[in-house]
């Protein structure tokens, strides 16, 4: 951790805002011949749009959070489900589960299931593939 505070959202606003009055105060006052002209420019642009977004960070910005609690919670929230009930389920009857009813069609299944017989049945049905 640094020794230094990070600057707040207004506090880089501030400083944005003086040096944009300052490279525009500059640009108009000397009027510098050439690419340097162009860069002034151009620093006035990248300055003010860092102003705007810092003043608009300000302007969102909350209350300070709230320091963490340092301990550990006794229980996580979830669904109280550890890793030894998580072993010990049966993934196709997770898969089951999860299938709308009456379709029952787990992964293993459709593995087994031969194309051509999946054809002649949609055929059968009514059904066309094309």
């Amino acid at each position: 951790m640094s020794s230094f505070p990070k600057p707040d959202a207004r506090a880089k606003a501030v400083v944005a805002s003086v040096a944009t009055v300052v490279a525009v105060v500059t640009l108009a006052v000397w009027r510098p011949p050439g690419i340097l002209s162009v860069v002034l420019a151009l620093a006035c642009v990248l300055l003010g749009m860092v102003a705007g977004v810092a003043v608009t960070a300000a302007r969102q910005a909350g209350p300070p959070p709230a320091p963490a609690d340092s301990a550990w919670p006794t229980q996580a929230p979830g669904y109280g489900v550890d890793a030894d009930t998580l072993e010990a389920i049966d993934p196709r009857a997770v898969r089951n589960l999860r299938t709308p009813a009456g379709h029952p069609v787990d992964a293993d299944t459709l593995e087994a299931l031969d194309p051509r017989a999946v054809r002649q049945q949609r055929t059968v049905n009514g059904l066309s593939d094309r």
